[in-house]
């Protein structure tokens, strides 16, 4: 039974990835969820308003030490737009807060290796620079004061100030950590389960000449630092379509990266690939209700230059200096099962992420009983009330798919096991 034996190991590969990246998860998010809670953000919000270098680098910092939710990116980048950010600030942000956080670039280093985690590093960077001299250079003024008008404020609250000092010591502060590191989980665990495990039913039934087909891969003929440019171009141009393409946003698309890196995809294409996840339909959807479809067609157009122009700069600046990784590391590696730092990594991880749990329990019952907590309140949500993730519906088709690729999970259990004895 070929086929069941596929189907099953496309399960196994999908829960392989995970296993594989499950402590650069909770560690990430764990570092996340205490920049957010101990890092005033007032501060930066209020000095956002123009389009100059200082307002533009804030907006990359502010980015960086968010959540990397990309949903939860597109809200709190609407909510600086409203309180006064520049428009190539929040353009900016919403770059920063999608490429430039800690838990991507662990994510990125574990399935594709530091040359990657470089080239994101740099070409997140890059990205916001091109942006900002593209908008500035086709600034449309009209469209622009139109998404004003049109992004709804209803329900946003100031950004919080407080004695970062005072908060690191205390437990209070500690347990507004657990609950941000359980929010954090709440808003990017379906994307992460829909994308690896695509990733895993990709890798194993998708042959690897579908993408070489795709990507012009049979012309570079496995060189990647004398790639003909026309191949090269191709694929940094078609590389932010086939991510549109999968739905996939934020964490999800690291391993399906790998996949693409295997098949012979070029850097150039593996880097406008992980760039472009904020360029799946549904986030362009939240963007157009936030600012009206011309703003956010618009935005997605800069975003998409940005990312060729950077995927290519990327490439040929790797390819001068002679650090062009030729291929990822091998799948089996990296959905591999053992006894080894990976498993006692994720133990350790199990009880970090326990004992943050437990911190949040904490806040949730001093919070139920404490009748005057709306500063509490306050804390936790502020900025990232409104995420969308169009799950609002229990039939809606985010939730119909999740419970279709649980059972098809569980099936492929089964159907290991089965075919085991």
């Amino acid at each position: 039974m070929p086929l069941l034996d596929q189907y099953a190991n496309g399960v196994t590969t999908a829960i392989g990835f995970f296993w594989n990246a499950l402590w650069a998860f909770v560690l990430g998010y764990a570092i996340s969820a205490a920049i957010q809670v101990f890092v005033p953000k007032k501060r930066l919000t209020h000095q956002m308003g123009d389009a100059n270098l200082r307002s533009v680098s804030l907006a990359g910092l502010f980015g960086a030490v968010s959540s990397s939710c990309s949903f939860a990116a597109l809200s709190a980048a609407r909510s600086l737009f409203q309180k006064g950010a520049h428009f190539i600030a929040t353009v900016a942000f919403m770059f920063a807060s999608t490429n430039l956080v800690i838990e991507l670039g662990v994510l990125i280093f574990l399935f594709l290796g530091w040359e990657y985690l470089a080239a994101e590093l740099v070409g997140g960077i890059l990205m916001i620079a091109i942006s900002a001299l593209l908008i500035r250079l086709t600034y449309p003024e009209k469209l622009i004061n139109a998404a004003k008008k049109h992004a709804d404020d209803a329900g946003n609250q100031d950004e919080e100030d407080f004695d970062w000092k005072k908060r690191i010591k205390s437990l209070k502060g500690w347990q507004q950590v657990g609950t941000r590191f359980a929010m954090e989980w709440q808003m990017v665990w379906r994307e992460i389960l829909i994308g690896f495990t695509i990733a895993g039913f990709i890798a194993v039934f998708v042959p690897n000449q579908v993408w070489q087909t795709l990507f012009m891969a049979e012309a570079a003929s496995g060189d990647q630092t004398n790639m003909p440019f026309l191949v090269v171009l191709e694929n940094a141009l078609i590389a932010p379509f086939v991510a549109a393409a999968t739905f996939i946003g934020s964490m999800g698309n690291i391993p399906l990266a790998t996949v693409l890196s295997a098949g012979g995809v070029s850097f150039a294409g593996i880097m406008g690939f992980i760039y472009s996840d904020l360029m799946v339909p549904p986030l362009v959807k939240v963007n157009a209700r936030y600012y009206g479809w011309k703003a956010a067609l618009y935005i997605a157009a800069i975003m998409y230059a940005s990312i060729v122009v950077t995927a290519l700069t990327l490439h040929y600046a790797y390819a001068v200096i002679g650090i062009i990784p030729e291929g990822s590391r091998d799948i089996a590696e990296v959905s591999a099962f053992g006894i080894n730092y990976t498993f006692f990594l994720n133990i350790a991880a199990f009880a970090l992420g326990g004992l943050l749990l437990w911190l949040r329990y904490r806040d949730q019952h001093a919070a139920s009983e404490t009748p005057d907590h709306n500063d509490h309140e306050h804390d936790h949500h502020s900025g990232h009330q409104h995420h969308d993730h169009g799950s609002s519906s229990l039939w809606s088709f985010k939730n119909i798919l999740i419970l279709t690729v649980l059972v098809a999970l569980t099936a492929g259990l089964i159907i290991k096991a089965a075919l085991a004895f």
